[in-house]
Formats: structure tokens, sequence, C-alpha cells
């Protein structure tokens, strides 16, 4: 079984443990080794899944381990260990993780499954089914490529961010065009004293990226 490495580490540096992808299709890399392509599966959807007590990753390996596609977005800090400094991870969203598979798939693998009884699904809150109740959440297939691409960079500047934080230039979409966010397509916001561009998962988070200059940025 292959699997798809997000990061692609700096000379000299360890490398951060890998946020990875199980893929049934070949995958896109771009400028920067960050693999975000896939062929979308009209049977399948990205589904917000969320795992109790941290228990996130413990999820998300047993997934992989089946086959199943998934993702968990990390958050990357240098910290000094033994004398050294060192790049770690950490999940960027606390109990959540991301599974890429069919309907019938995720009803084997949420809360029922004798090995994933910590695992349910992330509800949508905005939205009611027919019955009034509220559906699982699934991210658009494009948005979620999206995130991935801005989540990928391993950058602890890369945060998820309060809406309030966020100060628009506009309010229009732009898309990065140069350096380690080329491919990104959010708004430009000012958020801690910085220009950046920030991507909404509708129903999960805002994301912002590290500082990106205006030459790096054109409008959709």
């Amino acid at each position: 079984m292959s699997t798809l490495t997000n990061v692609t580490p700096k000379r000299g540096e360890e490398p951060p443990p890998s946020t990875r992808l199980i893929p049934c299709a070949p995958s896109r890399t771009t400028h920067d080794g960050v693999s975000v392509g896939y062929t979308p599966d009209p049977s399948k959807k990205w589904y917000v899944m969320r795992a109790t007590y941290h228990r996130e990753r413990k999820a998300y390996d047993y997934l992989v381990s089946k086959g199943v596609e998934a993702y968990l977005p990390l958050h990357y800090k240098s910290k000094i260990v033994k004398g050294k400094r060192r790049v770690v991870s950490e999940s960027l969203l606390p109990n959540l993780l991301f599974v890429y598979t069919t309907p019938e798939v995720i009803k084997t693998y949420s809360k029922n499954h004798s090995h994933l009884t910590f695992l349910n699904h992330y509800y949508d809150h905005f939205h009611k089914s027919e019955d009034g109740s509220n559906p699982p959440l699934v991210v658009p297939y494009e948005a979620m490529m999206n995130f991935i691409r801005i989540t990928s960079v391993p950058s602890e500047h890369v945060k998820v961010v309060n809406p309030k934080a966020c100060h628009y230039k506009s309010g229009d979409l732009v898309k990065v065009i140069d350096g380690a966010f080329k491919g990104v397509v959010g708004k430009v916001a000012r958020v801690a004293g910085q220009q950046r561009v920030v991507v909404e998962v509708e129903g999960v988070c805002l994301v912002s990226t590290a500082y990106v200059p205006s030459a790096f940025i054109e409008k959709k």
C-alpha cells in the first residue's frame, strides 16, 4: 500500500510526522512537494469525524491501516528537546479528522465499530435533514483540497483563527500564485498584525496562512 507524504523536510531538519492520505488514484504534486491532487469519486464524500478524548490520531491510524482514505491536519511547532531544536506536531483541530469514503463504508466505522467506539460523525448544525435532524457534516471536494493545501505546509504560523481576529481587506476571493502557499484560495485579512490569506471550511473553522506578500496574490 502506498502512502502520500504531504511534507518535504528542509535540509538539516528532522522530518515532521507526515500527514498522509492513502490514495486510490495518482496524486498531483505542487512545486514544493505538497501532494493535494485526487481524482474526484462521485461515490465518496469528505466526512468530518469526531473522536472523543483526543483519540483522533488513533482513529486515523486505524482507518489508514484498513485502506480508508483519511486526513489528519497537523500543527507544527519548533521546540527544544534534550538540547536540540526539533519540529514536533500536534493536531490542528483537536478531536477532529476527515475521512474520504462512501456512505456505506463510513457507517461501518462510526461509533458501533468494535475498534472505534469513540468515533462518530461531526454534525452540520446549519442544515436539517428531511426528518428534522442535523445531517453529518460533509466538506465539498474542492474545499477539502484547498484545506489540505494550506494545512500541509509545515509552518508553525499556519493556525486556526477566530473570525473576530480576521480583519478582511475586501472580502474578495484571491489565489496565492507563489511561495509555500501557492494554489491556496481564500480571502486576504490582517491577522496578528500581518497580511495573510484565510481559508474557511464551512461549519468547521477558519485557517490562516503565514504572511503572504501582495506580489504573491491575485484576485480570482
